[in-house]
């Protein structure tokens, strides 16, 4: 069921955006060779916390494999849901952060891919492009139309560039929850709401440069490329309100 969010909801979102995108500007420049992923999540968790807020990740999902951090790193072939670790980033990585945060009962959602050191010509433009089939999916958000044609521009963008998409995960409803009704998947298929005042989603391209197919590690969280081919992911978090789609996370330039 998707739950509509009234004004005062919304603003409580947007200042958990607001604040997340924050965290993310001072987190990139921390993104380089030599750092461990463990020492990127402890120092976003401490961050969160000092600002009020909660890592809404941490603990997350099943009681008897709850996720352990505050970051989602995935690495390369990691598309998400990436553990933190000892593991030390390497010059050339692709680095995708997916993060979240609760601040006051409302929760944010944001994922960028940094590139770590100088990257391979082709690792920077499945960046770039992953970044573009997010900024066209944005693009075709307009109020009172319908979630597919998001799904639709995400595809079209991807598809020109020769990409694959990663089609059993992607968008979703957010703000009260971590994960929430809708699904936004990456190609228009399935459920078609129309984007309706109070509705806040996440949108979040996952692109490949190989084929969309992915599996699951053994620690039952890391999802990786099947024929383990770099993966990007990008995320903003949106909301209809006054009869017009807002982007209530912010750019992160680096």
């Amino acid at each position: 069921m998707i739950r509509l969010k009234n004004e005062k909801q919304i603003d409580g979102i947007r200042k958990s955006c607001k604040l997340l995108s924050a965290m993310f500007r001072e987190l990139v420049p921390r993104v380089k060779p030599g750092v461990s992923t463990a020492d990127l999540d402890s120092w976003a968790h401490n961050w969160i916390t000092k600002a009020g807020g909660r890592p809404s990740f941490l603990g997350y999902g099943d009681k008897k494999n709850p996720f352990p951090g505050a970051l989602c790193v995935s690495i390369n072939e990691e598309v998400i849901h990436g553990i933190p670790s000892p593991r030390k980033i390497m010059p050339g990585d692709l680095v995708s952060i997916d993060c979240g945060i609760n601040l006051d009962g409302f929760i944010s959602d944001q994922a960028i891919t940094v590139e770590a050191g100088t990257v391979s010509a082709a690792a920077h433009t499945l960046n770039r492009v992953t970044r573009e089939c997010l900024a066209a999916g944005l693009a075709a958000a307009k109020a009172g139309d319908r979630l597919l044609q998001i799904s639709r521009a995400v595809e079209e963008r991807a598809r020109q560039a020769g990409y694959g998409i990663v089609t059993q995960y992607g968008g979703h409803g957010v703000g009260f929850g971590v994960h929430e009704d809708p699904h936004v998947p990456n190609v228009p298929k399935g459920a078609n709401p129309r984007l309706s005042n109070g509705l806040v989603i996440a949108v979040e391209p996952m692109i490949t440069e190989g084929g969309g197919e992915v599996r699951l590690l053994d620690d039952c969280w890391t999802v990786v490329t099947a024929d383990n081919s770099l993966a990007a992911h990008w995320e903003h978090t949106l909301a209809v309100c006054g009869g017009a789609v807002e982007v209530l996370t912010e750019e992160i330039v680096w």
